[in-house]
Order: C-alpha cells, then structure tokens, then sequence
C-alpha cells in the first residue's frame, strides 16, 4: 500500500518541492501537451457550471497554508463574482506535500461527488488544528463525522489502495508533465499561475480572459 507513496517521497526529495510560493508568478500559456493533462476527466470535482467557458485547475495540498489562504479568504469572493455566476468553473486537484495531506485527499474523495467542495473546505478551514494535532487522522475522523462519514467508512476509506495510488499518481504526473513544483498553482483556461494569487490579480486574470470570448 505504501510502495508509491515511498516512491514519490523519493522523487521529491530530488525535486526540492517547496510548500508553495508567497508570491503569484505572471501567467504563462502551456504547450498542447500540457493542455490535454488540463483536460477534464470523470474523476474531476467540478465547483460551478460544467459549461462555464473560464476552466479554474487548481493543484493543492490540503496542508499547504498557502492554498488554505485561497480556499478561505479568495476563493470565496472569486466563486461570488465568477463561480456562482456561470462565467468560471473550478477543478481542485490533488497534489499531496505528506501523508496528512494524502489521507485527507482521500477522504475528501470517498465523500459522495456533491460533498467534496465540502470536505475540502473544512479541511482547509480547519487547518491548523487537524494538521498540527498528535493524532492527524482521529482529528480527520471527527471532521469527516461532522460531515456524515461515519467511523467504518472512514477507515473503509483509508483503506482504499486503489485510490491512494490514483491520488499519488496524479500528482507525479502534474510534476512531470505540468512542471507543477508549489503549491497553490492554478491553470486559468490553459495559463500556468504558480504562487499565491489575490483577489484582485484573480479577478484581472479572469476579467482578460472573458474580454476574449
């Protein structure tokens, strides 16, 4: 069950992968290639209008402070304007930094497809008390029962080789493929933007890119 995982911890101590950046890098646009990684598949959480024409990818590690900033304090104001409007849609994607962060992404992910934004939002939310806790997974487990996932499926859920390898697999392949090395990085409709956006560099990105469509 451990194999991959131990694998990729490996693969990132070569990488030096960083908890994420303070400070948002300029976009750039990604190769053809890089694109059809971008590409939806049915495994994607989708937050807003599957149709929405503005495609928000974000790779996060649910212990990275910096993507619990976004997930707190900007995404809120981004779904208000964009999300909740039809004109943007996001896709949050693992990318696991430790094995907290990896059990909760499967957590998250054992929640029915409806529930996942939420998980993931009380995660976030409640970061620094799971995360720092001597017990990360019985502090995980009282989360999750506040969202209805009882004590067998919790376990069931950790359980799951399948995903576990599914979850690291992807991740290795955002490295590799997307050059995704920090996290938060988000990919706005093709463009890379690694870092720490605000609110107001979100909302400009996106306001470009609805003058073009």
């Amino acid at each position: 069950m451990q194999e991959i995982w131990f694998t990729l911890l490996g693969i990132l101590s070569l990488l030096l992968v960083s908890p994420g950046s303070p400070e948002a890098a300029a976009p750039r646009s990604m190769l053809a290639d890089a694109q059809t990684v971008l590409q939806i598949t049915k495994d994607d959480r989708i937050l807003g209008n599957p149709e929405a024409p503005i495609t928000i990818v974000e790779y996060a590690s649910l212990t990275c402070p910096h993507c619990a900033h976004f997930a707190n304090d900007v995404l809120p104001e981004i779904k208000k304007e964009w999300i909740d409007t039809g004109k943007a849609k996001l896709v949050l994607r693992d990318f696991p930094l430790d094995e907290p962060a990896l059990r909760a992404a499967m957590i998250a992910r054992c929640a029915p497809p409806d529930r996942y934004y939420a998980f993931a939002d009380t995660f976030f939310a409640a970061q620094e008390k799971w995360v720092r806790t001597a017990d990360y997974r019985e502090a995980l487990a009282r989360l999750a029962k506040l969202g209805g996932m009882g004590k067998e499926a919790f376990d069931t859920c950790l359980k799951n080789t399948e995903l576990e390898n599914k979850i690291v697999e992807g991740r290795l392949k955002a490295t590799q493929e997307l050059d995704v090395n920090s996290t938060p990085t988000f990919f706005v409709n093709g463009s890379k933007l690694a870092g720490a956006p605000t609110v107001e560099e979100f909302e400009k990105l996106l306001s470009s890119l609805a003058a073009k469509s």
